[in-house]
């Protein structure tokens, strides 16, 4: 269509009007095409990524169980004042949770989940189940008949603590703290506490991992980077070969070197560096994490470093020796700070790798050289108990988001590059 001018040059109200449509259109097709593109990728992060975490922070307050399971009681408890034992009516409910309960094979869910609070509550819940044709009125005079403990007030206030939907206990218990049947908080016994220990060694084992990576990359970086581009490809593929075997096998190779009758401790008692009968135990513990996760993780550090170190212009190091700066002082003064970026980032990508892994901590670590990544691991392959292991890593993901946070303010994000 063709367009019109007045006679001053400027377009008339019609066409000023179609050509804003006509623009209007244009960017509004240039932005589903956008959405488009980048739609799979969105998808994909809220399946992978969002959506787990919005699970793990919901099971971390979530406590259905008792409230589902065992609804009678829950709900004649709610006017429980917890100063006696309740009445007949509410043995009359718990009564009839169980028959029903039992009858549908759901009492040992709520039973479980009781358990976590108190010891002993699955073997009270499932055992008074179990004797069901000697529950009959009066309830409260049977039901303390089969089990004493049904005449203990502790067990009444556990039972509606937990008849809540939503709960705390989860993350109290992953504080290595404890709630009375009053609802008193304190710390546990010093033998008993587990959590905070694993959460404060995670933190500095990952931290020495991450030294370590940067004591050992940092000189192979240097040499990659001041190679003819041929050689330094050859020796790059020699850094890139650990990603072309399994974990488990490289795992698994430290652990035919590092035990007691293993080729290291072989190779220092032939040096004479040790006697036969003093053989160095490095597997199965602090040590066996530390230099397994070292070489598993130091190829993350390598790269960041070597793709900023090939940015850094030789011609710095040549003008500050030119001008009377000794290799040393030049190297120190000159090159190190223009890699202090790709340090940056090789020591954010370690840590943040390190302090969430848990199969090699796991095969080699012993009791001394586990991560609180094996402990969530446990509670949800072995203990079952979902809640405490969703709030352990709503736990681990503060804490890395808050590393993470102080990381980015101290160093800064202009000094975290990768080339």
């Amino acid at each position: 269509m063709a367009i019109t001018v007045d006679s001053t040059g400027d377009l008339s109200p019609e066409e000023q009007k179609r050509l804003k449509g006509d623009l209007s259109r244009s960017l509004r097709q240039k932005k589903i095409r956008a959405i488009l593109l980048v739609a799979p990728l969105v998808a994909f992060i809220l399946v992978t990524f969002i959506f787990p975490i919005g699970n793990m922070l919901v099971r971390s307050v979530d406590n259905p169980q008792v409230h589902t399971y065992m609804p009678n009681v829950t709900e004649a408890l709610k006017s429980w004042d917890g100063q006696e034992l309740p009445d007949e009516t509410i043995y009359a409910a718990l009564a009839k949770d169980l028959i029903e309960g039992r009858k549908a094979k759901t009492i040992g869910k709520a039973a479980t989940r009781l358990n976590y609070e108190k010891s002993g509550m699955r073997s009270l819940i499932t055992g008074t189940a179990r004797k069901h044709k000697k529950i009959v009125a009066p309830y409260k005079e049977s039901l303390i008949g089969i089990k004493k403990k049904w005449g203990d007030i502790d067990t009444w206030k556990i039972i509606k603590k937990t008849g809540s939907p939503v709960t705390g206990s989860f993350f109290i218990n992953a504080f290595d703290m404890v709630e009375s049947p009053d609802g008193e908080i304190s710390f546990a016994p010093e033998k008993q506490q587990i959590y905070l220990k694993l959460f404060w060694r995670t933190v500095w084992m990952s931290l020495l991992i991450t030294f370590m990576t940067v004591l050992l990359g940092y000189p192979v970086s240097f040499l990659l980077a001041s190679l003819p581009m041929k050689t330094a490809n050859i020796l790059m593929i020699l850094v890139l070969l650990p990603f072309w075997t399994s974990l488990l096998v490289r795992t698994s190779s430290w652990i035919a070197l590092l035990q007691t009758e293993g080729i290291l401790n072989d190779l220092l008692v032939w040096l004479g560096v040790i006697s036969n009968e003093a053989r160095v135990q490095m597997i199965y513990n602090a040590i066996g994490t530390v230099v397994a996760m070292t070489h598993i993780l130091l190829p993350f550090m390598i790269l960041p470093l070597y793709s900023v170190m090939k940015t850094v212009p030789p011609s710095y190091v040549r003008a500050a020796r030119s001008l009377g700066a000794t290799n040393w002082t030049a190297f120190w003064r000159v090159y190190v700070p223009q890699t202090v970026p790709g340090v940056s980032a090789g020591a954010i990508l370690v840590f943040i790798l390190s302090i969430g892994y848990y199969i090699t901590p796991a095969l080699v670590g012993g009791e001394s050289g586990r991560f609180i990544g094996n402990m969530i691991a446990y509670h949800m392959q072995k203990s079952l108990n979902w809640g405490l292991a969703a709030a352990l890593g709503v736990m681990l993901l503060v804490m890395v988001l808050a590393i993470f946070a102080l990381y980015s303010r101290v160093v800064g994000d202009n000094k975290v590059k990768l080339g």
